[in-house]
């Protein structure tokens, strides 16, 4: 590496981390505030306050990095730029890609990590956090759980075993439900294909229903469709169905192969797990746009206010075109593939070409 390497490195790293840091400070305020109804009047404790915002901190870290790569190139460059240091090395024969080399390996790097990131710690974290606000802060009772790729929930009536839930169709798929008496005895088993959330009731469909009495066969009987008294209500299984957000890119991947095989429409986890590699990688993108305005100005414009203001208007209008692309493929409107690269295709395609128009 050599000494204007190092040098470009060493700007680029500092303001990196002084950004994620601001950032991550930022956030944590604004959160806080939020929250602090919530905090009050649930009488929270301070170690539990405290906790919960410890956990939200990598969720935070993950969502600034694509942010704090862009800003910290523009002001990077823009700096550089202002000083005549540009002008310098290009009168010593040293081109403009050159030195944005070590900026661009770098946020290769950060790309690396912040996938890793995302497999092994934010899911843990993001869980944690859920778990202290709910049942440590809010005292809600865990009435079910997400195991083996599988929804348990304790209901008023019996135990219910779920392969998933939807809850955009407000349906549930591959439903066991167990009806005990007050000594734990099975009394009667319903197993269906599907039920869905109509008119305020459930309906099942391609049901198998088996009643059970003492000391005799079980009767067995095969129902098309049928109306199924259950107290719970749809938003009573979204807190027990585990959020793409809460599961790492491999654990996603397995529980998308197992409801596939099993004959389920997967296609909102299907966008959700293309969606966190295309926003990971979104950060290469970020640094070459982020390189290239800052380059395109003149040797002496600009600002780090100005280079502020566009990275943030960037920033956002990414995450907008991102978010609308992963709301139609989970619709089904687009191919979950599409809907999670296309945002990174418009602005992969921006980037190459303000980098190859910035003047070396």
């Amino acid at each position: 590496m050599t000494i204007l390497d190092r040098y470009v490195t060493k700007e680029y790293v500092k303001l990196f981390f002084l950004i994620m840091v601001s950032f991550t400070a930022l956030f944590l305020i604004i959160d806080l505030f939020e929250r602090m109804r919530m905090f009050l009047s649930n009488h929270a404790t301070l170690s539990q306050m405290v906790s919960y915002l410890i956990f939200m901190i990598p969720l935070i870290i993950s969502q600034a990095i694509p942010v704090a790569v862009l800003l910290a190139s523009l002001i990077t460059f823009s700096h550089l730029s202002k000083y005549s240091e540009i002008l310098a090395m290009k009168a010593n024969g040293i081109s403009l890609y050159r030195t944005s080399f070590p900026v661009i390996i770098i946020a290769f790097i950060i790309c690396i990590l912040s996938f890793l990131f995302n497999e092994y710690i934010t899911p843990y974290t993001n869980d944690k956090a859920d778990y202290i606000k709910l049942i440590e802060i809010e005292k809600q009772k865990p009435l079910g759980s997400f195991k083996q790729n599988q929804i348990w929930y304790r209901g008023t009536n019996g135990i219910y075993n779920f392969k998933m839930f939807d809850p955009v169709t407000n349906s549930l798929n591959g439903i066991t439900i167990n009806y005990l008496d007050k000594h734990f005895v099975l009394n009667m088993r319903i197993d269906a294909e599907t039920a869905r959330w109509e008119n305020n009731q459930w309906v099942f469909y391609n049901l198998m229903i088996t009643r059970f009495q003492p000391r005799q066969f079980p009767f067995v009987e095969w129902v098309s469709t049928k109306v199924i008294d259950l107290p719970e209500k749809p938003i009573d299984f979204t807190s027990v169905q585990k959020e793409a957000s809460k599961m790492s890119y491999m654990e996603l991947r397995r529980y998308i192969k197992k409801i596939q095989a099993e004959g389920y429409d997967a296609t909102r986890y299907l966008v959700d797990m293309h969606g966190k590699v295309a926003f990971t990688l979104v950060s290469m993108i970020l640094v070459i746009i982020g390189i290239s305005f800052s380059l395109m100005k003149t040797e002496r414009s600009g600002g780090i206010m100005q280079c502020i203001g566009v990275g943030i208007v960037i920033g956002f209008s990414y995450w907008v075109v991102h978010a609308l692309f992963m709301s139609l493929g989970r619709s089904g409107t687009i191919p979950p593939v599409l809907s999670a690269w296309i945002a990174n295709l418009i602005l992969g395609a921006i980037s190459i070409v303000m980098y190859l128009r910035v003047k070396t």
